[in-house]
């Protein structure tokens, strides 16, 4: 019997076409992943700072609780400390804006990558920018009560509002804006 189907012999390598498509594919993913690592930068030093400064709350309030002694955070610029009330309300700006190390700080948080903090009291919708030669305190008294306070973490245009827990000090609430 005789087969009156046509067979071609098919070459073993792509076509041109294939090749640019494959190109083209594997070049979007590449340029998605860049795009991708460069957001989650922010994205990522936002969240370790929140992280940190959750912790940093609640080891005030914890602290305070147990010496009875009121304790607070103090937030300047680039940094964000925890220590006794009496000792942060008596801490002495210079003229370079930089504040004057206390032996009684307990713990301090550097704000890294040009990271700007603002805050937000309790019945006020204005924001309060922690800037050069400027200090702001949050204060936590031996009743485990914290003054209510949001607090805003700035890298560039990327923001995280954190909103904390006057109980607890943990956050209550948290918002990101990655830009």
């Amino acid at each position: 019997m005789i087969s009156t189907a046509k067979t071609y012999k098919r070459s073993r390598g792509f076509t041109l076409l294939e090749v640019v498509v494959a190109l083209a594919i594997a070049s979007l993913l590449v340029g998605g992943a860049v795009g991708v690592m460069v957001v989650s930068s922010d994205e990522r030093a936002l969240k370790k700072a929140a992280s940190e400064m959750e912790l940093m709350a609640k080891r005030a309030r914890a602290t305070a609780i147990l010496q009875q002694t009121p304790y607070a955070l103090e937030f300047s610029q680039g940094a964000v400390r925890m220590m006794p009330w009496a000792q942060a309300a008596l801490v002495d700006l210079p003229a370079g804006g930089e504040p004057v190390p206390v032996d009684s700080v307990t713990w301090e948080l550097t704000l890294d990558n040009g990271m700007k903090a603002k805050l937000k009291r309790w019945n006020s919708d204005s924001w309060i920018a922690v800037e050069a030669g400027s200090v702001e305190l949050w204060r936590f008294d031996p009743n485990g009560l914290s003054e209510p306070i949001s607090v805003q973490l700035q890298i560039e245009e990327s923001t995280a509002t954190l909103d904390f827990n006057i109980l607890t000090a943990s956050i209550r609430d948290q918002e990101y804006d990655l830009r």
